[in-house]
Formats: structure tokens, C-alpha cells, sequence
């Protein structure tokens, strides 16, 4: 018999210990990262659910037959509320497969649309571009960059982050494989035009995705009308939506649909070429757990339309007071029209200087008071326009509940930060490198007395322990991965960075952050 190193009860207390150190994932204090339905006894359907699949391997579901047949009734209630259902609007049958996430649905939209390009350009040597938004999620950055294709991001309204179609018509041409558009966008929870996007799109043969990952499964159900942004519109190809969002259940789960049989089959992979089992895979993975599937199964089955319909409503009563609150601070202003359970906090730069709120000194102070929002840098668009800084609050059922503790920690925060300016980056950059060890702090002041290419060749440069000098200058290693308690200084420093040289600091951060001691 084989015997425990360690007690299971001694081992549970430490995992518990470690857990106290997380954000709480319940109870409403997290306004993002986490969906919380504030049913527990939904919570514990989905782990008993999970559980009772736990050895079960999703590779293969012609061996494990329960694997199957969940992902059918999962994928055809996606089909079902996502305006899939009967063909959709152009009469062709809507598949889908369900995923780890809504990276890796976006990633197999992207794949699927490269090689529908080259299957009808064979012996092309041009590279497919893919068109999007500024707002676009990062996971098609991540496509672009792991298939091959160029990302053309089309600029959107500075002030309201909203998307003018004619932006995308003017981007299209032969080379685009795909345009993707976002239902709603994650930084500013703007609707992107879907219908006018589509009616361009289609007259010109080219695919459209929509990306609804954060609010797809919210947007299905909203109590108010919405312009169509779903799979009934004719024209879109795809869309894509996380069942870890608003579908309430663990990560990672979400479902890709595909218009159309022929186009679906692209985004798979199949060899036989070796001596082992013929591997036949939809999605990026192979061997991949059973449990997210069978929880959210499990979920929609115990909810139905009904609840799903009912927990939205929390979710949109919840989001229309929390934007009356916020209009009434004096120095912040929400951005654009948002639409569905996302807002996006800025600076009101009409309000005097004096009276103005800066989002991420606004965000810091409520992360004191014990709610966490998120911070968002400001962008530079091709165009020479600049997006807001930003604080970005994702609204979930819970959020009904916690308000009356809410709002007024919202308004104290802003109270306790208005009229401080926000943190110069320039400055910091300047600090930052005075407190670098060596040649690097002056390297760093080179490339930014310079352009872009510098940054970009002084981040290529470094190795990582230069890097981890960096990051030490910064105040952000050390303490086993526990980032400053003020954020706002972090990320005046992300927005005075080219993207090259944060992305790289960036890498060397969360890779410090879990190496072995």
C-alpha cells in the first residue's frame, strides 16, 4: 500500500493558506476577472459536476461518450440564444465546438479564416491581414502573431471608443481574411456596428467574427433592446462566447459557432503520420479535462433560459445604478454609451482641474477601501489620437447585492483622490533609470531621448536578469509575485514605455513571479 507523505488534511489547510492570499473570488468586492451569480448552490452543482468527470478525458469523445453528448446540448444552447438556431440568418448550418476559453475560441476564428484565405489563393506569397478595432481583445494580437497573418487595427472615436464602418470599408481588400468586431468591446464596452459591418463584409466575400468572449452570454439575455450583434445577422461567419463569464461557469469553457459545416472543419487537425493513434483534435489542446464542460452542462441544465434571463436582470439593474452613481461624481465621467454589464471610468476633463478624479488614483483608493477595480492604460491610436486612461468595473449579478456598500466606497474614493494630478510616466521613466544598476539606466534614457526603434533594440537587449534590474528599480519584483498596493504609478510607467520594452518587462515579471525559490 502506498502511503501519504502528508496528511490530506494537513495539505488542505496549506492550499487554504495559500488561497488567503488571492482576491476574494465571491461575494462582489472584484469587479473583474470574476463572475459571480451569488448562487451558491450553483457554485456547488458545478464542482459536484466537475468532480463527477474528473478522470474523464475530453480527447477523445468517441471513448468517452458523456464528453459528447454534453458538448452537444451546451453547443446547441450557445446556437440557440446566440441567433444560431435553424441555420441563423443565411439558412446554413451553425456548428461549434466548446473550448478552454476565449483565447482559444479566437485563436481557431483566426485559423479557421488563414486557411480558408489560402485554400482559395493557393501559391499566394502574401501574408492575410486581419482587420479590427483598436479595441479589439488581445488574444487576436496573440492569433496574428502565433498563425502568421498582419493585424490591422482601425482607429475608433477618442471620446466614446465607438467604431465608424466606413473605417473598416476602407481597410478591405484582397489580402483581408478576416474582420472582427465586438459585441461588446472589453476596454470601453462599446457595441461595435455589427449589421453595417456585416452588410460590407459580405458584399465583398470577406468573414466576419464577432468577438462577445465577456458579454456574449450577458447580451443574449439583456432586458433591453439591443442593435443585432448576433449570429441572426447575415453576413457574420462566427462568434464567439465564454461560458466562464456569464455563463456562470468554472474556467475555461467557451464556445466557438461557425456558419457552415466546410468552414468549421478548418479549424481542426488531424494526423495520422505516426505510429501511434490517428490524433483528430477540434481544438488546440488534446488531452483537456471533462470538468469545465460538464459544469457548465450542468449549469444550463439547472438554470434554463429562465434563470439565465433572470440572473441578467440583476446584472443590468445592478449596471444601470452603478453608471447613475458614477455620472454623479463630480470629476469622472463613463465612457462612450456601454453597452451590456461593462463600464469604463475616466477623467471628466470639462470638470475643473481642481475637481477632476484620475480613474487609476480613483481605483487605488477603492482597492484600500477593499474593492478591486481595474486599471487601464491609455493608447496611442495610428492616427495621432489617444485613448483614456482608464478604469474598467465588470458588473455581475452579485453586484446587486453589495451596492448600498458599493457606491458610497466608490464616492469616499474619489472624495479622497479629486483634484490630485495624474502621475507624469516621463518622470517616472526618468527615476527609473537613475535607479538601474550599471550601463542599463543609461541605455534606457538613450532609447528615450531617440524613437521607438531604440526602445524596440534596447528591449531586445536585454537578457533577464537586466530585466529583473529593471523591474527591481521599479519596485515590482520581489515579495513572491505582490505587485505595489498603489497601481497607478505601475501604470503611468506602462503608458511612458513602448509597447516592445513593457511587454518584455512584463514577461519577466510573471515568469519571476512562478519560478521555483
Amino acid at each position: 500500500m502506498i502511503g501519504f507523505r502528508r496528511e490530506a488534511s494537513e495539505i488542505l489547510r496549506e492550499l487554504d493558506a495559500l488561497r488567503a492570499a488571492d482576491a476574494p473570488t465571491h461575494g462582489g468586492r472584484v469587479l473583474s476577472y470574476v463572475y459571480d451569480s451569488g448562487l451558491d448552490e450553483l457554485d456547488e452543482l458545478a464542482g459536484r459536476a466537475a468532480r463527477r468527470v474528473q478522470p474523464v478525458n475530453g480527447l477523445d469523445p468517441t471513448t468517452f461518450g458523456s464528453v459528447a453528448a454534453m458538448e452537444r446540448a451546451v453547443v446547441g444552447f450557445a446556437r440557440r440564444v446566440l441567433g444560431g438556431g435553424d441555420g441563423g440568418a443565411d439558412g446554413e448550418v451553425v456548428v461549434g465546438s466548446v473550448t478552454s476559453g476565449g483565447t482559444e475560441s479566437c485563436l481557431l476564428a483566426v485559423k479557421s479564416a488563414r486557411d480558408a484565405w489560402r485554400a482559395a489563393r493557393i501559391g499566394s506569397p502574401r501574408v492575410p491581414r486581419v482587420v479590427a478595432p483598436v479595441t479589439v481583445h488581445a488574444a487576436f494580437h496573440k492569433a496574428a502573431h502565433y498563425f502568421g497573418l498582419e493585424l490591422d487595427l482601425v482607429p475608433v472615436d477618442p471620446e466614446t471608443g465607438t467604431l465608424a464602418p466606413s473605417a473598416i470599408e476602407e481597410r478591405l481588400g484582397d489580402d483581408v481574411a478576416l474582420v472582427v468586431v465586438s459585441a461588446p468591446s472589453y476596454p470601453f464596452a462599446s457595441l461595435d456596428p455589427v449589421a453595417d459591418v456585416a452588410a460590407i463584409t459580405a458584399a465583398r466575400g470577406i468573414a466576419l467574427h464577432v468577438d462577445a468572449c465577456i458579454g456574449g452570454f450577458a447580451l443574449a439575455f439583456w432586458p433591453e433592446p439591443l442593435p443585432a450583434w448576433n449570429l441572426s445577422v447575415p453576413g457574420v461567419t462566427s462568434i464567439s462566447a465564454d461560458l466562464h463569464k456569464y455563463g456562470y461557469a468554472p474556467k475555461g469553457a467557451s464556445v466557438l459557432l461557425t456558419r457552415g459545416r466546410d468552414r468549421q472543419r478548418r479549424q481542426y487537425f488531424a494526423t495520422t503520420g505516426w505510429p501511434g493513434y490517428p490524433v483528430v483534435n477540434p481544438t488546440m489542446t488534446g488531452s483537456k479535462p471533462a470538468g469545465p464542460l460538464a459544469a457548465a452542462w450542468a449549469i444550463i441544465e439547472a438554470l434554463g433560459e429562465p434563470g439565465f434571463r433572470d440572473l441578467t436582470a440583476q446584472t443590468a439593474r445592478a449596471t444601470a445604478e452603478l453608471r447613475a452613481a458614477i455620472d454623479g461624481i463630480e470629476g469622472l465621467r463613463v465612457v462612450g454609451e456601454p453597452v451590456g454589464p461593462l463600464l469604463a471610468v475616466a477623467a471628466d476633463e470639462a470638470a475643473p482641474v481642481t475637481s477632476r478624479v484620475d480613474p487609476h488614483h480613483w481605483a487605488d483608493a477603492a482597492r484600500e477601501a477593499g474593492w478591486q477595480l481595474q486599471l487601464q492604460p491609455g493608447l496611442a491610436q495610428a492616427d495621432g489620437t489617444r485613448l483614456p486612461h482608464t478604469t474598467h468595473l465588470t458588473v455581475t449579478p452579485v453586484t446587486e447585492r453589495v451596492l448600498p456598500e458599493l457606491v458610497p466606497a466608490l464616492v469616499a474614493a474619489a472624495d479622497e483622490v479629486r483634484g490630485i494630478p495624474r502621475i507624469d510616466g516621463r518622470v517616472a521613466l526618468a527615476g527609473l533609470a537613475e535607479a538601474l544598476p550599471g550601463g542599463v539606466g543609461g541605455a534606457l534614457l538613450d532609447a528615450g531621448g531617440t524613437d521607438a526603434a531604440a526602445f524596440d533594440l534596447f528591449a531586445a537587449s536585454l537578457d533577464s536578469d537586466a530585466a529583473a534590474a529593471v523591474l527591481s528599480a521599479a519596485g515590482l519584483l520581489g515579495g513572491e509575485g505582490a505587485l505595489p498596493d498603489r497601481l497607478a504609478p505601475v501604470l503611468a510607467l506602462v503608458e511612458a514605455l513602448p509597447g516592445s520594452l513593457t511587454e518584455r518587462l512584463l514577461i519577466e515579471l510573471l515568469a519571476r513571479v512562478v519560478e521555483p525559490t
